[in-house]
């Protein structure tokens, strides 16, 4: 799994919103500026997150955008998931994919499955709040 920078950019700003959480729309310029990430490009990426209601958005003066849960209500799973569509490290385990025809013979298939479920368990369990408070988040994982 590789998670791109559209991907690495939705945590940024999820985690921007977060902490600027006044409950007042935060302009688009200000996540920019904050986070350095140009302006077309987050466009995209904010678009997105509103699309699917991870955002509240309100163009003109004093519009900007914001949360629309708390922070502690989206898990870095979720946001990835949006953003990358899959986390699956092997493609014959991304959601959709029709059946490999070699699943029942596949030797390797048992370690892909737990590899997927360590990670998507994994993000599941970190929120943006956790990540707001603390980017150095501890986990008892090992593997």
């Amino acid at each position: 799994m590789l998670v791109s920078t559209r991907g690495r950019y939705a945590l940024r700003v999820m985690i921007d919103l977060a902490e600027h959480n006044t409950g007042e729309y935060i302009p688009l310029k200000e996540i920019s500026d904050r986070q350095d990430i140009s302006k077309k490009y987050l466009e995209s990426i904010i678009a997105l997150l509103v699309k699917e209601n991870y955002l509240e958005g309100l163009r003109g003066k004093g519009g900007g955008y914001k949360l629309v849960k708390k922070p502690e209500e989206y898990t870095v799973r979720s946001i990835l998931l949006l953003t990358e569509g899959t986390l699956s490290p092997v493609y014959c385990l991304a959601a959709g994919e029709k059946e490999c025809s070699r699943a029942s013979e596949c030797k390797t298939l048992p370690l892909w499955e737990g590899l997927d479920k360590l990670i998507n368990d994994y993000l599941e369990n970190i929120t943006i709040a956790q990540l707001a408070a603390n980017p150095f988040i501890q986990n008892d994982y090992s593997i």
